[in-house]
């Protein structure tokens, strides 16, 4: 189904992602200003398609997905009706086929956030799956999101992090300043869990000693209705 959008996550081309780990903490960007994007096309792949003979199955299927925030007032409670489904996939074929033509967070001007998250998991605070759980974040320099990104899709298509079914998706945001991703987790009160997924993310993604994770609760997210504000930097709390 082709639908017209406010954003271009298509890339005609598959350039490859910068190759670049550094990190930097800086304050959440403003959103005050409005997004303005002429409307494009944009091919909607909504429908799980069991891999073909001779895939690699993965241990769930994942759904690609952006959302663009309306210019206007704008009620963060009802982010799920912005959220633009791209593509589901179930195996490492049909990632890299999907992957390879979407644009790359540091190729984004404009104010986005990616998210990948398994298949029937909504990328909300509020959905059943993540309303008991949090995520770690990690704040990026302009630039430098691409090549964290990518390792973070695939460590979780991967498996790297050996907790289960419990993490639920990731999500990318650009902003102004800096660039933010998010691996989030099910469950917020289980430390031993949460902090087992802050080490594995440490090492997959290859972050320098300085580099600061930070953990917010979906239940404190939904008091103060803010992602990246009032965060615990590296830690969790029960």
């Amino acid at each position: 189904m082709v639908r017209s959008t406010p954003f271009s996550v298509l890339s005609s081309t598959s350039d490859s992602p910068r190759q670049t780990t550094s990190t930097t903490s800086t304050e959440e960007a403003d959103d005050s200003k409005k997004i303005a994007a002429p409307p494009t096309k944009l091919i909607q792949f909504t429908k799980s398609v069991p891999p073909p003979p001779g895939d690699h199955p993965l241990e769930f299927n994942y759904v690609i997905s952006y959302f663009v925030r309306p210019s206007g007032k704008f009620d963060p409670e009802d982010y799920a009706l912005f959220v633009q489904p791209v593509a589901s996939f179930g195996s490492v074929e049909q990632f890299w086929s999907t992957y390879r033509h979407i644009k790359r967070p540091s190729d984004v001007s404009e104010k986005v956030d990616f998210h990948m998250f398994k298949e029937g998991v909504k990328p909300v605070w509020e959905d059943t799956a993540n309303c008991k759980g949090g995520k770690w974040i990690l704040r990026l320099k302009k630039g430098l999101s691409s090549r964290i990104w990518e390792n973070l899709l695939l460590a979780m298509i991967g498996e790297q992090f050996l907790v289960g079914e419990e993490i639920c998706g990731a999500v990318c945001s650009v902003r102004n300043q800096e660039d933010i991703v998010s691996l989030w987790n099910r469950t917020a009160d289980s430390p031993g869990v949460t902090n087992r997924i802050r080490d594995t993310l440490r090492r997959v993604l290859n972050l320098p000693v300085n580099a600061v994770l930070e953990y917010k609760r979906h239940d404190d997210c939904l008091k103060d209705q803010s992602s990246y504000r009032h965060t615990n930097p590296d830690l969790c709390r029960r």
